[in-house]
């Protein structure tokens, strides 16, 4: 799915999604990722806090994508959240991209750590 196309004086915007896989600032990013307005990086998932908690005071708001719906969070991740008072929000990750973009074009401090919806194709036999 594309997103809307707006103007960013300095973000990494995310320009599209699908199975398994973003567009962000023109470039495809495979799997879960953190989105920042200055980078775009490979996460772990659940389990990988280390870059979590590298935005702890970098931020106001961390949006967290938790797939095609919306889940809660587990609950390790929680405490780390609560430990390092980073204020986050789940949501479903088609509209936690949208609020990225929305609150990236607003100069907001804002993080997006985003699970890809779907999963990727298949290779077709002989790739």
């Amino acid at each position: 799915m594309k997103l809307n196309t707006q103007n960013f004086e300095n973000g990494m915007q995310v320009e599209g999604y699908g199975p398994g896989f973003f567009r962000v600032t023109g470039h495809i990013h495979h799997g879960p990722m953190i989105i920042s307005p200055t980078s775009a990086m490979p996460w772990g998932g659940w389990d990988d806090l280390d870059p979590i908690v590298a935005l702890a005071g970098q931020v106001d708001v961390l949006l967290v994508g938790t797939g095609a719906d919306v889940a809660p969070f587990p609950p390790a991740f929680r405490a780390l959240l609560t430990k390092h008072d980073l204020w986050a929000d789940p949501m479903a990750t088609p509209a936690a991209l949208r609020t990225y973009n929305v609150l990236l074009a607003e100069a907001r401090r804002v993080a997006l750590a985003v699970l890809p919806v779907g999963q990727p194709n298949p290779p077709e036999s002989g790739d």
